[in-house]
């Protein structure tokens, strides 16, 4: 292929977000993206038989100007303001999130309820020394009965791992503020410093995420560069300390060569270190193989009814069911969906590529997930008239106890390859949202063009998530792993 300027590798947020910067400029741009069909990435949206529905749920939401001000310059007259309603669906009943103490103790019934309190106070009489896990912090705050119902299951089905072995600093940073008797003292009209959500309202475009992404696409384009689909990387080729070109293979088996002075990849980044031939040195890629990645796959479920439940998107914490979220896109936008006396619900999975609920069939994995509707009560598999499943490899890197240290001896190593850049959320295997990983993009672009930035500084800000005070932060906190004592 002729040499471009620049190559980007993935089309997600990270990689259109710096495509479209250097397009703009008029610099030669080539993006290539694995996904034969779709850009966008995790944010991209799938039209199926008239139904928009994302991959997982993707809010419009940023404390940074230019990037707000860059979404609403893409798409001018096309976003809705989105007033917010997410809740816990456990036994057939919807509780708030974050937890209300009344509405969580009340809706769980008389024993249940009582139960809950004894626990709590048997907790604040002997509480647990030393707090090491997420258990240990949700338990002294919460009691053990409450930790159970609200925090366990669910934190299990996304990250895969007992919350006896994830750090108790990954819970202070999620529910910072919270605990059963702040919540009763704010029932009761006594507030603290009372956490205030910042997201209660957000926007989002008319016809669900992708359509920003598809919109970036054609921009650059206009521009003169180009987004090709189905190429997947299989290579970059080192000369020395730069990086001369990378091979992709499309899906019809054929390889193609593409060189470029410069290089933005977005593609997960152990892949990255272990694609470079001639191979990095042995620590960079020993570090690249013990980084994990959390797979993710949906069913969608048109369902022949409507007004099944008026939340954007609810939280399973039920444990006789897998599935641990699900979105109705009924209750994004009215243009969602085309069929009106219809609803399109994603039943939401987290696996891992390989694992026995991955490799199930998608018939297999339909009949499950209609199932699993009618066992929690809100809706009959009988009324689901189409679906469809959706598998996302790599979608959210693992926060393991030693990630931190192999993602900086990978970084110390790429450091010497001068015309690469990695970004996005998998290029760096950082825990950020779509508006972090547009600015590392952005950043890697002006980069290109003569600045020296660095998007592995960019601020993960961990605070405006759910909820907001004064402190500073420097980076958000993950779900580690620590040693399980005997």
């Amino acid at each position: 292929m002729s040499e471009s300027q620049v190559i980007v590798v993935g089309a997600g947020p990270a990689g259109l977000t710096a495509a479209w910067e250097l397009a703009m400029k008029g610099i030669e741009v080539t993006v290539l993206e694995a996904d034969p069909e779709h850009v966008g990435g995790l944010a991209r949206t799938i039209n199926y038989k008239g139904h928009r529905f994302d991959i997982g749920a993707h809010r419009f939401f940023s404390k940074n100007p230019e990037i707000t001000r860059w979404w609403h310059e893409r798409l001018p007259e096309d976003f809705v303001r989105i007033k917010r309603l997410t809740r816990i669906h456990f036994r057939g009943r919807f509780f708030h999130y974050p937890l209300r103490a009344g509405d969580a103790l009340f809706g769980l019934g008389l024993w249940t309820s009582g139960k809950s309190v004894l626990s709590y106070l048997r907790r604040q009489m002997a509480p647990i020394r030393p707090e090491r896990s997420f258990a240990d912090w949700v338990c002294n705050r919460f009691g053990d009965e409450l930790y159970r119902i609200f925090f366990k299951t669910y934190t299990e089905k996304v990250w895969g791992m007992p919350c006896s072995a994830i750090s108790a600093d990954w819970a202070s940073q999620r529910i910072r503020g919270l605990s059963l008797r702040r919540a009763i003292l704010d029932a009761v009209g006594i507030r603290q410093n009372s956490v205030r959500t910042l997201v209660d309202e957000f926007e989002y475009p008319r016809l669900g995420t992708g359509m920003l992404w598809e919109k970036v696409r054609a921009d650059i384009t206009r521009k003169g560069g180009r987004v090709l689909l189905g190429r997947r990387v299989t290579r970059l080729e080192r000369e020395g300390q730069r990086i001369s070109a990378v091979l992709t293979m499309t899906p019809a088996g054929e390889v193609e060569r593409w060189p470029a002075k410069d290089f933005i990849v977005s593609m997960p980044l152990r892949d990255t270190v272990l694609n470079v031939e001639p191979p990095m040195a042995e620590p960079s890629r020993e570090a690249a193989r013990r980084l994990l990645y959390r797979d993710f796959l949906l069913v969608a479920l048109i369902v022949n009814r409507t007004n099944l439940f008026p939340d954007q998107w609810i939280y399973i914490h039920d444990p006789a069911v897998k599935v641990g979220r699900i979105g109705n896109y009924n209750n994004w936008t009215s243009e969602m969906a085309t069929d009106r006396g219809a609803t399109c619900l994603e039943m939401e999975y987290f696996c891992s590529q390989g694992d026995s609920f991955w490799q199930q069939t998608d018939a297999d994995l339909i009949t499950r997930a209609k199932r699993e509707l009618e066992q929690l009560g809100l809706a009959k598999a009988a009324e689901v008239q189409e679906a469809c499943v959706v598998r996302v490899e790599k979608a959210y890197p693992v926060y393991d106890e030693k990630y931190r240290d192999n993602v900086n001896i990978i970084r110390q190593a790429l450091a010497e390859i001068g015309n690469l850049q990695t970004i996005g959320r998998n290029g760096l295997h950082k825990y950020n949202n779509q508006d972090h990983s547009m600015l590392t993009g952005m950043l890697a672009a002006r980069n290109v063009m003569g600045a020296r930035h660095d998007p592995w500084r960019v601020n993960i800000d961990d605070e405006y998530h759910e909820e907001e005070n004064n402190a500073t932060t420097t980076g958000r906190k993950v779900p580690q792993r620590i040693a399980v004592e005997p």
